[in-house]
C-alpha cells in the first residue's frame, strides 16, 4: 500500500478533489466544516486502475497550520499537487513545494484545479507556465499536470491513471544501514546461479533485498545468504557471507566490486588522505607519482598528489589527494595500501578522510591543510563540524556515518554545535526512521549569505537603471542547492536585508537615478511631453531621445505610462485624461472616440490607443462605437 499526501494552497480544493477521487471528504472536525477549510490532517483512501490500494493524507493549505501540514508530509510515497487554475501559484503553493523539495520527495502529481470556471485557454496557458516555472527547480519538476474539476467530473479518471504511473514507477523504501560487500569470489551453482563472497562492512543484508553492484550500478536481488554453509535470512556486519544474486549473470561482476542496497554509495573518482611511507622504502615518494591503490578487494591504478609537500620518504606521513583511473567505492576512514607499479614494491599506506574530494586543491594552501586535520581529528566534535562544513549541507544521519558516530554519541556532540551557533537546521523531515535534521555549518552559510547581497548590489552597479535583479537569475549565479538557497534567501528577505517584488530582488535603499547626462536627456524628453501632453512623442520617438534602458526606466519609476505598442503619455498627465473621462460619460452617459479626440485637440491614434487601454484596465466598456463606464 502506497500513501499520497496533498499539498497547495489553501482553498485551492484539495479537500473537494479528494473527494471527488475517494468519494470520502477527509475533513472531519467540526470547525473545518464550519470554515470550510482544512485544520489538521485528514484521510481518505481508494484503488487506482492498476488495482493499488492507495491513502490519502489530506494536510491543511493554510500558513496558520504549516505545522500540521509537515506532520501529514513526512512519510509519503508521492504527492498530489493542487493548484486552482482561478488562481494559479500563491504563497502556500511555493511554500509547499519548499517543504517537499526539503523532504526529497521525488514522485508527485500536479493538479490544476477549478478548470470549469476558466474559459480562457490562454489564461489557463499563462497558469500551465507560471506552475513550471515554481516547479522548474524542485523535486517536482517532472512531474505531470493533469487539469481537473472536481465539480463537472472533467479529469478525474486522468488524474487516478497519472497516480497510477507515478507510483509504479516509485521504489520500495531503502534500509537505513549501509551495508557493503567487497567481493573477493564470483562463480555459478547448478540451481543456484551466480554466488558472490565476501566480508560484510557496515550494515545488515536480508534475503529478498535490492542490491546493487558497484562501481557498475548493475541491479539484481538477493535469492539466499550463506555463513559458514549456514542459510540465514540476515547477514550481520562483519561476517562472513556468501550472496546468491537473482538478475544478474557471473560475467558482469568481477573481484574488487562492492556489493551494497542501491543509492548507500557513491563511487569515488578522487579521495583526501593521510598517508605514512613504510620505512623500508628508498626511493621517496614524489608528486604525481602514479600507484596501485588497494582498498578491500579492489586494485586500481592512481596518481598521488603530494598536499604541503614536494615529496614523503620512508617514515613520514603527509595529505594526499589520490585520483583514480576508475572509480572505487570507499568509505571515511577506511584504511588502504599504496604500491608502486613497476619495480614492485609496498609504499605505505593510510586512511581516507574524505571519500569524494570534490575538486584538486592548491598543494601548499594552509586551509586545506587545516581542514583535513580536522576530518582526521581524533574530536569528534571537530571531526563533525568538518564534515558538515564540506558537504556544505547534509542530514544529521549521513554526517555521523560519514564522521564514524554512533548515533547516539552523534547527537550529543551535534548538540554541543548548536549550542555554540556553529551548525543550524536549515530544514527538517519526518522519515520511517525518525525525525532527520538538514544541517549546514554557520561560517558557511554566513559565506553564502554575504554571496547572495555582493550578487545583488553588482547587479544595480552593472544594471542601475533597473528596479531590481530576477530572483531566478540570483539563484543559478549563487550556484547553492536549492534548499541553502532558499533557507538563506527568505531569512535575508525576513530580516529586510533584501526586498522582493515582482520576483525583482533589490537591496533596501536602490533606487533608480540618472546621471547629469542622462538625466539632461530626460529633461529634453520631457519637455517634449510637457508642450504636447495629448499627442506626445511615440515610443520610437522616446526610444531615439533617451535610450532604451532610459525609457524602460522611465516606465519602471512611472513617470511614464505606455497604453499600446507605440503610445506613451506622461503618468500625471494620463491621470488627467482617466478623470476627465469619467466625468464626460457620467454627464453624457457615453463617449465615442471623435468626443474624445476633440475634447484632447489630439489624433484619432492617440484617442483610440488610450480608451481601449481604458477598455483593458476595465474602466470603460466599449459598446459599438461608444464607451461607458463598467
Amino acid at each position: 500500500m502506497y500513501v499520497i499526501g496533498t499539498a497547495g494552497h489553501v482553498d485551492h480544493g484539495k479537500s473537494t478533489l479528494v473527494e471527488a477521487l475517494t468519494g470520502i471528504h477527509p475533513d472531519r472536525l467540526k470547525e473545518e466544516k464550519v470554515r470550510e477549510m482544512t485544520i489538521d490532517l485528514g484521510f481518505a483512501w481508494l484503488t487506482l486502475p492498476n488495482g493499488v490500494e492507495v491513502g490519502i493524507v489530506d494536510v491543511p493549505g493554510h500558513r496558520d497550520f504549516i505545522e500540521n501540514m509537515l506532520a501529514g508530509v513526512g512519510g509519503i510515497d508521492a504527492v498530489l499537487f493542487v493548484v486552482a487554475a482561478d488562481e494559479g501559484v500563491m504563497p502556500q503553493t511555493r511554500e509547499h513545494l519548499v517543504i517537499l523539495d526539503i523532504l526529497q520527495i521525488q514522485r508527485g502529481v500536479i493538479a490544476l484545479t477549478k478548470v470549469d470556471l476558466i474559459d480562457d485557454k490562454e489564461w489557463l496557458a499563462l497558469v500551465e507556465e507560471d506552475i513550471r516555472r515554481a516547479f522548474e527547480n524542485t523535486c517536482l519538476k517532472n512531474a505531470p499536470l493533469v487539469p481537473v474539476s472536481a465539480k463537472t467530473g472533467r479529469g478525474i479518471e486522468e488524474l487516478k491513471q497519472a497516480l497510477s504511473i507515478c507510483l509504479a514507477q516509485t521504489p520500495k523504501k531503502n534500509d537505513f544501514g549501509r551495508p557493503r560487500l567487497p567481493i573477493d569470489r564470483v562463480f555459478s551453482l547448478t540451481g543456484f546461479g551466480t554466488v558472490v563472497t565476501g566480508t560484510l562492512l557496515d550494515g545488515r543484508l536480508k534475503t529478498g533485498d535490492e542490491i546493487e553492484i558497484l562501481p557498475a550500478g548493475i541491479r539484481g536481488r538477493i535469492r539466499g545468504l550463506q555463513s559458514h554453509k549456514r542459510k540465514e535470512t540476515e547477514a550481520k556486519p562483519g561476517s562472513r557471507t556468501a550472496v546468491n544474486l537473482s538478475g544478474i549473470d557471473t560475467a558482469q561482476i568481477q573481484r574488487g566490486d562492492v556489493l551494497t542496497l542501491p543509492g548507500l554509495y557513491q563511487p569515488a573518482q578522487r579521495v583526501d588522505a593521510s598517508v605514512k611511507i613504510a620505512a623500508h622504502v628508498e626511493t621517496a615518494l614524489k608528486h604525481n607519482t602514479e600507484v596501485k591503490f588497494f582498498h578491500g578487494t579492489s586494485e586500481v591504478i592512481g596518481r598521488v598528489r603530494l598536499l604541503g609537500f614536494e615529496q614523503l620518504a620512508a617514515n613520514q606521513e603527509g595529505w594526499v589527494q589520490i585520483e583514480f583511473r576508475k572509480p572505487v567505492v570507499v568509505a571515511n576512514g577506511d584504511r588502504f595500501i599504496l604500491r608502486r607499479p613497476s619495480p614492485p614494491e609496498t609504499l605505505g599506506g593510510g586512511q581516507i578522510v574524505n571519500a569524494h574530494a570534490p575538486t584538486r586543491y592548491k598543494r601548499f594552501s594552509t586551509e586545506v591543510l587545516e581542514r583535513l586535520k580536522s576530518l582526521a581529528s581524533s574530536d569528534p566534535q571537530r571531526v563533525l563540524l568538518e564534515v558538515i562544513r564540506r558537504a556544505k549541507f547534509v542530514s544529521d544521519s549521513d554526517a555521523f556515518q560519514t564522521a564514524r558516530l554512533e548515533w547516539n554519541d552523534g547527537k550529543k556532540i551535534l548538540a554541543g554545535l548548536f549550542e555554540s551557533g556553529q551548525v543550524k537546521i536549515i530544514g527538517e523531515e519526518i522519515s520511517p526512521a525518525g525525525r532527520i535534521l538538514w544541517l549546514a555549518a554557520n561560517d558557511a552559510l554566513e559565506r553564502e549569505r554575504q554571496k547572495i547581497i555582493e550578487l545583488v548590489r553588482e547587479y544595480h552597479q552593472e544594471f542601475p537603471l533597473r528596479k531590481g535583479m530576477p530572483r531566478e537569475e540570483l539563484r543559478k549565479r549563487t550556484g547553492l542547492l536549492a534548499k541553502v538557497f532558499q533557507f538563506l534567501y527568505q531569512n535575508l528577505l525576513s530580516e529586510q536585508i533584501l526586498v522582493e517584488e515582482s520576483l525583482l530582488v533589490r537591496l533596501p535603499g536602490h533606487q533608480i537615478q540618472f546621471n547629469i547626462q542622462q538625466q539632461r536627456l530626460v529633461n529634453q524628453l520631457l519637455e517634449r511631453f510637457f508642450v504636447s501632453p495629448f499627442s506626445p512623442p511615440s515610443v520610437r520617438e522616446c526610444v531615439e531621445v533617451v535610450g532604451e534602458d532610459i525609457f524602460q526606466a522611465l516606465l519602471t519609476t512611472g513617470t511614464l505610462i505606455q497604453v499600446s505598442s507605440d503610445v506613451v503619455f506622461l503618468t500625471d498627465t494620463y491621470r488627467q485624461m482617466v478623470e476627465e473621462v469619467i466625468r464626460l460619460i457620467t454627464l453624457q452617459g457615453t463617449l465615442t472616440v471623435s468626443q474624445f479626440r476633440d475634447r484632447f485637440s489630439t489624433s484619432r491614434k492617440y484617442a483610440l490607443a488610450f480608451l481601449e487601454y481604458l477598455d483593458q484596465c476595465r474602466i470603460t466598456r466599449r459598446n459599438g462605437d461608444v464607451r461607458t463606464l463598467t
